[in-house]
């Protein structure tokens, strides 16, 4: 099996905790409009109860994310095994809820365990790839959990309409329930894949790194020249790094390179929520209602709607590491704001007394519209970008910190949405018409292209290259390929020190 192959193949495994995050999000907006939950839970305060069980998931990730930051020396594959036993948990709480308090609690813990998930997967995607294909491998995070929201919203559609005229509580704990079975999976066979190299040298534990390496780009062969160039570009930042001692949260504002890549880091998820992707995920009855669709309707459209999100994603995976990062960014929130205008319209036009076939299925359109365009651009880069910018002493705060801006607005977003709606109704579209405009002139001014270039290079990228960088293009002054020229000195190989633009074709 080609390395690169290889690569991809663990990380779609890694990204099953994803496929656990898609799939709780998603699963939940069924869950708060079906009958038999509304009248075990949201009889009084519905707005509220609703708001706060989806708040309470997404506070869980937030927490989730910041104990990940500290879970370093269980390493990526130690950590994913713990989120998975908080997520399991979680799930049974939550599927055996008879009073709302255990709903909560269910879903906080949960959430807790998302959050370690979705803060060392991407890391450990990142870590494990070639550069040629590190943003293909990273964006399997969004990829899987555009997976998991169509099983979400598919197996939600079917126990709804099997179940909801009879008002059998059956409708929710079953969705909730499946969700089990994928973190039992990944619990399972974590130990079965690699370590990351990056992590183990960084723990001292150089030769299992090395061997690692060799593993997962040339099927074990630790004298292979581009394992050799990789670990010596390893060894070097990890020493540097090591010298400095620097690993905590406060590292990150240190100087201003590690401030000017934790803002970019924290801009990034912040944008991404702000897109409006959540209101509609979690809320899109409640949505769709203000047009007059109705709630039956609506969860089947909207498992349309996972699939296209699929579908975005699988054409980012294709081009991120050909177009580059910065295109997709700017391009896609100048979109996202278009399908928010006409949506805005739509609504204020044509209210749920509205008969208009025309406008149900233009918003209906629009709505599958933003979600393509979200997967193909900000929804994968949110996760992609973030472990990029850090170097591997530095790279689980840094994330983590990132992944704790993006729950927290998240929270937000889930408890304001379903109040807002009722209170402003159309006027709620307008927040997300201006941030998604102000998003892509953000991205536009401060956000460098990380295409191409290796995790160890961007120490040099952020202390280097200038803050405002439209028109600008940058490079490493010292970038070691795999394929650079290699010469034999003394019975010793090294690698040139010069820039090359050939490619190791087995990856």
């Amino acid at each position: 099996m080609k390395p690169g192959i290889y690569q991809f193949l663990i990380g779609c495994f890694a990204s099953l905790g994803s496929l656990l995050f898609g799939y709780d999000l998603g699963v939940i907006a069924e869950a708060v409009a079906s009958k038999s939950f509304k009248a075990k839970f949201l009889h009084t305060d519905g707005n509220a109860r609703s708001g706060t069980v989806v708040a309470l998931f997404t506070g869980g990730c937030f927490v989730g994310a910041f104990a990940a930051g500290f879970a370093d020396r269980l390493g990526r594959r130690g950590t994913i095994l713990l989120a998975c036993g908080i997520f399991i948990i979680g799930g049974i709480i939550q599927t055996a809820g008879v009073v709302i308090s255990m709903l909560y609690l269910g879903r906080l813990i949960a959430g807790i365990g998302v959050g370690l998930l979705t803060m060392v997967v991407p890391i450990y995607q990142a870590e494990i790839s070639h550069r040629r294909i590190r943003g293909r491998v990273t964006s399997l995070q969004q990829l899987f959990d555009a997976v998991g929201q169509i099983f979400a919203t598919w197996i939600s559609y079917g126990c709804y309409a099997a179940w909801d005229k009879k008002s059998n509580s059956a409708e929710w704990r079953v969705p909730l329930g499946i969700q089990i079975v994928p973190a039992l999976f990944l619990a399972a066979f974590v130990y079965m894949i690699p370590e990351s190299p990056r992590w183990l040298c960084d723990r001292d534990q150089w030769e299992k790194g090395l061997a690692n390496l060799a593993q997962l780009h040339a099927h074990g062969d630790i004298h292979d020249p581009y394992v050799i160039a990789e670990y010596n570009l390893i060894e070097a930042q990890i020493l540097e790094e090591h010298t400095h001692k620097r690993k905590t949260y406060f590292d990150l504002f240190r100087d201003w390179p590690n401030i000017r890549r934790t803002l970019l880091v924290m801009a990034t998820q912040a944008s991404t929520q702000m897109t409006g992707v959540s209101a509609i995920r979690y809320f899109s009855p409640q949505i769709f209602a203000q047009i007059g669709i109705p709630t039956v309707t609506t969860l089947l459209l909207t498992g349309v709607n996972a699939i296209i999100s699929f579908l975005g994603t699988s054409v980012c995976i294709m081009i991120i590491d050909t177009i580059g990062r910065r295109p997709l960014q700017i391009g896609g929130n100048v979109l996202m704001a278009v399908t928010f205008a006409v949506n805005c319209a739509l609504i204020k036009v044509f209210p749920a007394t509205s008969t208009s076939t025309a406008a149900h299925w233009t918003f209906v359109v629009m709505t599958w519209l933003f979600s393509f365009i979200f997967f193909v651009t900000s929804g994968p880069l949110s996760w992609a970008l973030p472990v990029e910018f850090f170097g591997t002493a530095m790279r689980s705060k840094g994330v983590a910190v990132g992944a704790m801006t993006s729950f927290a607005f998240n929270t937000m977003v889930g408890q304001v949405t379903p109040i807002a709606i009722t209170a402003i109704g159309w006027r709620y579209y307008l927040i997300f018409i201006i941030t998604n405009i102000t998003n892509a002139l953000f991205f536009w001014a401060f956000l460098p292209e990380t295409k191409g270039l290796n995790l160890e290079d961007m120490d040099e990228l952020f202390y280097n290259s200038p803050l405002f960088v439209p028109g600008t293009h940058w490079t490493p002054s010292s970038h070691v390929d795999a394929d650079a020229e290699r010469i034999a000195a003394d019975g010793k190989v090294f690698v040139a020190q010069s820039i090359t633009h050939q490619e190791r074709m087995d990856e």
